[in-house]
């Protein structure tokens, strides 16, 4: 296995609040605290140096009783030493764990966590992978693909998605091409999504390490109660969010996230939907359910599990619960993130390291091979399909197929031509360049003639070039995006090592796996 980069700015994939980030654009520093690197991560540690033993106690007590029944459980007491702290990463529940990258994700994760350690071996450092259980979208995650395949789970489901029946995916188990005892095992011995995601996400990372934590517990949403007091009754995380994305929209960058006035929701079996406050009550987006100030207060102290944090308010609960330094996400994430700086601050929270998950292109013998022979670099294939294609065919055909030449020479006597009519009649310029645009559109056209009719003599290089383009970018999309990973699992079980082993979790490029 050859590991290859590409320049993330090359891709022509990434945001520029990502990539200007990375480059630690001065503008941008008050919107994070500490640099994604081994020397800055020593600031971090120091920021959360003291994290609250309750904070630790409860969690250790959740996640003992979360993995009641797994076999080989982690030893979760080392949570409770002063000296350990937690990178983490999280993900909807996709199933059989959606697109490629979520394991890209967990990866990333897992060797930061070595990385801290072997430069900072005083400390502890443990990888988490934190369930959007409670996310609500069902279709988001109800989908992977396989193989060329797209298979789904069938039916309407609403609620939080972490508490639905696993068991219902056994039809698409038995669809499989081929058996997947770790999903069987996961899907149908337990009673949740959330159960089943822990198991398989054990089975395969348990062994580096990794604890899976689900928030969606009242043990660990006590610890956020000031928060959601705050957000019910003052609504600042709106106000700070909506200062911040002005900001960064002034600096000229797009924010993905929007804040709601309240940005929490009501959860319970079956239902989770938007709190709002209108005419003086709290009430429930499309429910009858509806509470006083006073009402809301006692269910929020007696049910604390029933509010729900949204995007904006998600990453400030994970932050309050776990010891955590860093946060790997997506090409999304981070920027999203560098909008809750002051929503932090404002609840005194430290702010974590914020470090984009490694991006990956696995590429197989076959298609090596093919790149091989038509001769392109891993940076051509980013290219715009059109540019690659007209630049593979003036590459191997064996005339030149530009019309440049002859442009420049037709333009150097048509400008004789515009002064010689001038001389005779100023009234003429406009006839004269009237028909100077109409003999250059007339060569653009036969440009394309000849270049189609050369494309058409190497038929099967471009049909490679278009087969090639089709197993790096399946439907148009990055592989990583699109393919599960069981694509390159069943055929490779040393698949997730070869990630562990190649992956550097501080390098800010584009991988390249080649075989």
């Amino acid at each position: 296995m050859k590991l290859h980069s590409v320049a993330l700015r090359d891709t022509g994939q990434f945001p520029p609040l990502l990539l200007d980030y990375l480059d630690q654009k001065p503008e941008l520093k008050a919107f994070y605290s500490v640099f994604p690197s081994v020397d800055e991560a020593g600031k971090a540690i120091d920021q959360r140096a003291g994290f609250d033993s309750a904070k630790r106690q409860t969690l250790v007590e959740v996640l003992t009783r979360q993995y009641k029944g797994i076999a080989d459980a982690p030893d979760f007491s080392v949570l409770l030493d002063e000296s350990t702290f937690t990178v983490t990463t999280g993900h909807q529940l996709n199933i059989f764990t959606g697109p490629l990258y979520v394991i890209y994700k967990v990866v990333t994760t897992i060797n930061l966590a070595r990385t801290l350690k072997e430069n900072y071996p005083e400390y502890n450092f443990v990888p988490v992978y934190w369930m959007a259980s409670e996310d609500h979208d069902f279709e988001e995650i109800a989908s992977f693909n396989l193989f060329g395949r797209k298979y789904t789970w069938p039916g309407d489901h609403v609620g939080a998605v972490g508490r639905l029946d696993p068991q219902e995916l056994e039809t698409v188990l038995n669809t499989l091409p081929e058996s997947a005892p770790l999903f069987e095992k996961a899907y149908l011995e337990n009673k949740t999504l959330a159960d089943a995601a822990r198991c398989y996400m054990h089975e395969l990372f348990g062994a580096e390490g990794l604890i899976t934590v689900d928030a969606d517990d009242p043990a660990l949403k006590k610890h956020l109660l000031p928060v959601i007091e705050d957000e019910l009754f003052n609504q600042n995380s709106s106000r700070l969010v909506e200062e911040t994305t002005r900001e960064l929209e002034g600096l000229g960058y797009h924010t993905p996230v929007h804040a709601r006035e309240i940005n929490l929701f009501y959860l319970t079996d079956g239902l989770r939907e938007r709190i709002i406050r209108q005419d003086g009550t709290f009430n429930v987006l499309n429910t009858r359910l509806e509470f006083t100030d006073e009402e809301i207060r006692q269910e929020m102290n007696e049910y604390p599990e029933r509010f729900s944090p949204n995007v904006v308010l998600r990453p400030l609960y994970e932050e309050i619960i776990l010891p955590n330094l860093a946060y790997i996400g997506g090409p999304s994430e981070v920027p999203y993130w560098l909008q809750l700086k002051g929503v932090f601050d404002h609840f005194v929270v430290p702010f974590p390291m914020l470090i984009p998950r490694n991006f990956a292109l696995y590429v197989d013998a076959a298609s090596r091979h093919r790149l091989e022979k038509l001769d392109l670099s891993y940076g051509d294939i980013f290219k715009e399909k059109h540019q690659l294609k007209h630049d593979l065919v003036e590459r191997i055909s064996e005339y030149p197929l530009s019309l440049d030449l002859e442009k420049y020479a037709f333009a150097e006597v048509l400008a004789k031509v515009v002064n010689k009519a001038l001389d005779v009649d100023v009234t003429m310029e406009k006839a004269v360049l009237a028909e100077r645009a109409r003999l250059f559109n007339s060569l653009e056209k036969l440009e394309k003639r000849i270049r189609r009719a050369e494309e058409k003599k190497h038929d099967i290089q471009v049909g490679q070039l278009q087969n090639l383009l089709d197993t790096f970018f399946p439907n148009g999309s990055a592989q990583e995006r699109h393919d599960n990973f069981l694509n390159f699992y069943l055929n490779n079980r040393n698949f997730i090592s070869i990630l562990l082993e190649h992956f550097d979790p501080l390098d800010f490029k584009f991988n390249v796996l080649e075989e």
